[in-house]
């Protein structure tokens, strides 16, 4: 059965809540809170300006899906799209899933015209994601990422 990759709508928000509850548990045996994960899917999805996300439809069921940002360039004057969010369902995994969403990412960012660099970042350990991220071309890219967490008041 062949995969289409389609952009994500509020219908789907909350089948990517779940998967991305899953990412975090996979990859890095973190356990989020739903709810919020839930909010955080639905403001992209109701706020193109936060970014966008694809789905892998394989028969009217969703088997994939990731999630693109915008950086602005100011040394390359274009933007960065990041590619976040990538899940694939474990029945579904090796079997072109991840490369035609990245396809479908590339093809956008090549006909927008002012993208410059895809990026995405992953953790040290997952050595299957990188390996299927060279797959389709992608490197790693040199950088480091390093954070603070800002606590804000949630109600």
């Amino acid at each position: 059965m062949s995969i289409s990759i389609r952009p994500a709508t509020l219908a789907d928000a909350d089948i990517i809540a779940g998967f991305n509850v899953r990412i975090a548990a996979e990859t890095e045996d973190k356990e989020l809170d739903p709810a919020t994960v839930g909010r955080g899917v639905r403001a992209i999805l109701g706020d193109p300006n936060k970014g966008w996300y694809l789905v892998a439809d394989r028969g009217g069921e969703v088997v994939g899906q990731l999630a693109v940002t915008f950086e602005w360039s100011d040394w390359r004057d274009g933007w960065i799209w990041w590619i976040q969010s990538v899940y694939v369902k474990t029945e579904a995994r090796g079997q072109g899933v991840f490369r035609s969403l990245y396809k479908s990412v590339m093809s956008r960012a090549k006909a927008a015209g002012d993208v410059v660099w895809i990026r995405l970042y992953v953790e040290h350990e997952n050595s299957r994601a990188q390996a299927t991220y060279r797959s389709v071309g992608m490197n790693p890219s040199g950088y480091e990422v390093f954070e603070q967490a800002v606590i804000r008041n949630q109600e």
